[in-house]
């Protein structure tokens, strides 16, 4: 059933690459949990210890205030087609705006988006599988567009002032520096 390893084997590295949707799950030292859902073509294992994924404008920014005051982050897949399982990665993560230097040397992994609002690195210290017996089936169909066309309809200077207006604080009230 479940198995443990320290780093990500070339078997999972193609299990991930198949995925259409994954979760991340943050804590900040104190308040709420997050788990958020991420999808489009937005993971990449750089190598067997390392990932990146970009993650785009939304409604909150707890993974940002998260990781500033606790840089531990687990992620989660399922399989919901073909042979069950469930995979997650434990690590320690940084996140970079578009500001930092990495943000832009990762970037270049990515589709180009108008509402890339940082980029998430993970050192991974601990690769876990398990059975996935009890997730469902379900069929993907396709990629939502909804979240791409309101970010390309603000614009750039629109997508800033979203961050402004509401990104810079987790609901819990820490800050996430989206805007320094």
């Amino acid at each position: 059933m479940g198995k443990k390893t320290d780093h990500i084997a070339p078997h999972i590295a193609t299990f991930i690459k198949n995925q259409h949707i994954f979760f991340v799950g943050t804590a900040a030292t104190e308040g709420r949990v997050n788990i958020s859902p991420k999808g489009t073509d937005s993971f990449r294992v750089i190598n067997k210890n390392k990932i990146v994924w970009l993650n785009l404008t939304g409604s909150g920014n707890e993974t940002a205030a998260h990781l500033l005051q606790n840089n531990r982050m687990t992620i989660m897949f399922c399989a919901f087609e073909g042979k069950p399982l469930i995979l997650r990665l434990y690590g320690n993560a940084t996140i970079f705006h578009p500001r930092d230097e990495a943000f832009q040397k990762h970037s270049a992994l990515f589709p180009d988006a108008v509402g890339s609002r940082q980029i998430i690195e993970m050192n991974i210290d601990l690769v876990q599988t398990s059975c996935g017996f009890g997730v469902p089936f379900m069929d993907y169909s396709s990629e939502r567009t909804t979240l791409d066309d309101w970010a390309n309809q603000k614009g750039q200077d629109g997508i800033e002032q979203y961050w402004i207006d509401k990104n810079t604080k987790s609901i819990d009230g820490f800050e996430t520096q989206i805007s320094k």
